[in-house]
């Protein structure tokens, strides 16, 4: 009967022998991805953050991963994606041990909470600099590598990390974070804008907005709300994200489970900002 044998799908979430690279992978969202992409079969992850120390930590608990497979690896390739050189620097060292990119999730971000009457454009154009003109560069730049095994049947992925702060309202008042939210906008509207110009050489592109995990970066926002679990009550499902809950995507993503979507924003906020909770 049609639709009854469905092809390989005991496998449909693998990654297995697929190379990632991760930027601001040495924690939180990127962390968590990695180490979903890794103990989904993946055989090179390359880790990169601007700090060199952090991203050998994160390497030595991802290797330390019991049940990745035996020869898999996390490699750490510390740049700065804000700067054009640092882009550059980052896709010659992963270059340098690798033929080919499967998967690149672009995660690098930074905040700036500053009312709107003082905000400072330094910090303004600095965020923007790391969270929006970074993506666009570094997939840019990593493109001859997404492309280089990439096929109709088996294209290259761009994941970009968005936040609901991008498609609703966010912390405005004495602690705004204007620069944060245009350029959450601006990556959401970027992954549609990617996927029509890099479908064509077998790539896919999507963005994921998470609403409010635990992680350092989202410290000022649960406790400007209460605590996690104040916070949690406003959410329909009752709680904040897990890291789980980001790697599934990810994984989902960049695994044949998401091969015919393209330019789609997958919102990973328990139903928190379907018209009830807007200041993620």
């Amino acid at each position: 009967m049609a639709g009854v044998q469905l092809d390989d799908f005991s496998n449909i979430f693998s990654l297995r022998g697929k190379v990632a690279v991760v930027t601001g992978g040495s924690s939180g969202h990127g962390l968590s991805a990695a180490s979903g992409i890794l103990q989904a079969g993946a055989s090179k992850v390359y880790i990169s953050s601007r700090t060199a120390s952090a991203c050998d930590e994160a390497c030595a608990a991802l290797n330390a991963l019991p049940n990745k497979h035996p020869d898999a690896q996390a490699i750490a390739v510390p740049a700065d994606c804000s700067t054009l050189e640092g882009i550059k620097q980052l896709v010659e060292g992963v270059s340098q041990t690798t033929s080919h990119v499967d998967i690149l999730l672009y995660n690098s971000g930074t905040n700036h909470a500053e009312a709107f009457d003082t905000h400072d454009p330094n910090k303004f154009s600095q965020v923007l600099d790391l969270n929006l003109k970074g993506a666009f560069y570094s997939i840019q730049k990593f493109t001859p590598l997404l492309t280089a095994r990439a096929t109709l049947s088996s294209p290259s992925r761009v994941i970009i990390t968005g936040s609901v702060s991008g498609s609703g309202l966010t912390i405005l008042g004495p602690k705004g974070t204007f620069s944060y939210a245009a350029a959450k906008a601006g990556v959401i509207h970027l992954a549609r804008q990617l996927a029509v110009e890099l479908g064509p050489r077998n790539i896919l592109t999507n963005c994921i907005s998470p609403g409010i995990f635990p992680t350092e970066m989202s410290r000022p926002i649960v406790e400007a709300f209460g605590g996690e679990e104040m916070l949690a009550r406003t959410y329909p499902n009752g709680r904040l994200g897990r890291a789980e809950d980001f790697a599934g995507t990810v994984v989902y993503l960049a695994s044949s489970a998401g091969a015919h979507v393209n330019g789609r924003d997958i919102v990973v906020d328990g139903g928190g900002s379907i018209g009830l909770w807007d200041c993620a």
